[in-house]
């Protein structure tokens, strides 16, 4: 009687191997808001690794102690650079819309009556007066001058606030430490299965050096398109829209999504009389078509090189189900993950079991497996 494969031993393990992955699934949602600067931290300092390397090359340094803090001190500072360049433009842009949308409001500024549904629209979900006066209120002169109301209200928003300036304590902890981490982890494996699970860890940290740090570059010339863009078509709000667009084409076809808001500035931007809504809004659509073929065409094949092979219902499905799972976390790991998963398949389960058919005698050239061959 041959020997199945699928014994009380392997079923046990299977059962067992699910129900660890499974508590650690809940754990993570569990201790999702925790963990989520952790996890952003670890990202951005596998992505900033090779400027730390970088930097100990012109610092002729042998530590990693001063390259790291000289890491964390530059992205710092370029994007203090950006919010203090960029900042007043945002908040002028923003008064403007929702000076139009006061007058409209009010009647100083007659529209067409079907503009009256998409205005009450724009007007109860889409609020430039509340978001201006955020971003006004952001000095801490004037947050001590609003009085203790306002104070006790900000305790929530401070205890985040210093949450995620954590994270910048972790970035620099984690590049510090960056190759006894990377040792450490390899460690953990017990020396009987060590070999075969470094060549999975070998696996992964290539799968995610190809598409992590090149999808990072691609999504940085990205930013940079977009803003040149808007700014080129006088939408307003160019560059945060172009940054925001940049950061969603860290996920595959994310970017899209963008479209709702862009056209919804248009729309505001025309109401005030300073261009036509559909031809301003076609603009805006000319630049994602010439930026997104500059990056499909240009800029990734040179960047990424082959692209990871997946079918977009597949890449669809993997941001999906690994995003239900893991919330942002799982959308971030999703498509290397899946990459792998699929790459395992073929060598471990489809390949192998097609490469012992064909060995197999007497299969392929119709010989009989008992017979040898003639000499």
């Amino acid at each position: 009687m041959a020997n199945t494969y699928w014994n009380l031993d392997r079923v046990m393990r299977l059962i067992i191997g699910l129900a660890i992955a499974s508590a650690l699934i809940w754990l993570v949602r569990y201790l999702s808001d925790v963990l989520l600067p952790f996890f952003v931290a670890c990202f951005f300092a596998y992505l900033l690794q090779p400027v730390v390397v970088f930097n100990q090359r012109v610092t002729h340094t042998h530590g990693r102690v001063m390259a790291s803090i000289m890491t964390v001190l530059e992205v710092t500072i370029i994007v203090g650079a950006l919010v203090y360049l960029f900042l007043p433009t945002v908040i002028r842009d923003i008064d403007m819309l929702g000076t139009i949308i006061r007058n409209v409001s009010t009647g100083r500024q007659p529209v067409p009556a079907y503009y009256l549904k998409v205005i009450e629209f724009v007007e109860r979900y889409v609020n430039p007066e509340e978001i201006s006066a955020t971003l006004k209120n952001m000095h801490i002169d004037q947050i001590v001058s609003k009085g203790t109301s306002l104070l006790s209200e900000s305790i929530d928003v401070l205890i985040t606030a210093i949450g995620w300036l954590l994270t910048l304590v972790y970035i620099l902890f984690i590049l510090i430490d960056y190759p006894q981490i990377v040792r450490g982890f390899k460690l953990i494996f017990p020396r009987k299965y060590r070999d075969r699970a470094l060549v999975v860890v070998n696996d992964v940290k290539l799968s995610l050096n190809h598409y992590f740090r090149g999808q990072g570059v691609v999504a940085l010339c990205a930013c940079v398109l977009y803003c040149i863009g808007f700014s080129i078509v006088g939408m307003p709000l160019a560059i945060p829209m172009g940054i925001l667009v940049g950061i969603l084409y860290m996920i595959p076809y994310f970017q899209y999504v963008t479209l709702i808001p862009v056209a919804i500035i248009c729309f505001i931007y025309s109401l005030g009389g300073h261009a036509d809504f559909l031809p301003m809004l076609g603009k805006c659509g000319l630049v994602y078509v010439v930026s997104q073929c500059v990056c499909d065409y240009i800029i990734t094949p040179h960047v990424m090189g082959r692209e990871m092979g997946m079918n977009p219902a597949i890449i669809l499905l993997s941001l999906s189900v690994w995003g239900s799972l893991l919330g942002i976390i799982g959308m971030i790991i999703a498509l290397p993950v899946s990459a792998l998963i699929m790459t395992y398949y073929e060598r471990y389960i489809s390949e192998p079991a097609s490469a012992a058919t064909a060995a197999t005698p007497g299969t392929s050239d119709g010989s009989d497996p008992g017979k040898t061959p003639s000499s």
